[in-house]
């Protein structure tokens, strides 16, 4: 399962925020050395405000093994304001509609199949959420390998906003990826992700009530 986390909802998932600052610690700041803000061994940022959305995936002992955020592009974003010379091909907007994916990042200790299963269920969640909230679209920089392998070949269409270029040794791109009921069902089927995936405080509370 992948939690969604806010601000006002965290308190329902135990350390799942400290959590998800400290896996960003060990990918961007140890594995792929980073120069962004870090304290006590969690990583964070600007965009990390009461307006953040967190996908967390923990695993049976609650450690926070994969992460990805999502921010309204209403308030202030990253791509607009660190990385707006990678969109040239369109104008960034600010719509209600229209959300941003950043910090994507799994545990680079655990196996290779995990990692996979891990991002696909990100994946799902990313369109499950935005289905959910009624969004058209997101605002992602993406690696253009990842872009290949979760996107072209799940039928996941994109519209690419800008020229493809060099960051830390990777061929990235900012992209907007489209969103739908009928594209999270392509996706899902694609990645072999068959039942929902993302899991919200009310999902919780319903739960409880049903035991109670």
């Amino acid at each position: 399962m992948i939690d969604c986390i806010t601000f006002e909802t965290a308190h329902y998932f135990g350390d799942a925020i400290a959590g998800q600052h400290r896996l960003r610690y060990k990918v961007f700041v140890e594995e792929q050395k980073y120069d962004v803000p870090h304290f006590n061994g969690m990583e964070y940022d600007p965009y990390d405000t009461p307006a953040a959305v967190y996908l967390t995936y923990r695993d049976q002992e609650g450690i926070v093994r994969g992460v990805t955020r999502l921010s309204p592009t209403t308030m202030p974003y990253m791509l607009e304001e660190v990385f707006s010379d990678m969109v040239t091909f369109a104008p960034l907007v600010k719509s209600d509609t229209v959300w941003e994916g950043t910090r994507l990042a799994v545990d680079p200790d655990l196996d290779p199949e995990m990692r996979r299963r891990i991002v696909a269920e990100m994946m799902v969640a990313y369109l499950e959420y935005g289905v959910k909230q009624g969004l058209e679209q997101y605002y992602i920089l993406m690696p253009v390998a990842m872009q290949t392998i979760l996107m072209e070949r799940t039928g996941w269409p994109v519209t690419v906003l800008g020229e493809t270029r060099m960051i830390g040794g990777e061929a990235v791109r900012a992209i907007a990826p489209k969103i739908s009921p009928e594209i999270l069902a392509r996706v899902r089927s694609k990645l072999g992700v068959n039942e929902p995936v993302l899991q919200t405080a009310a999902d919780l509370e319903r739960r409880a009530e049903r035991v109670a």
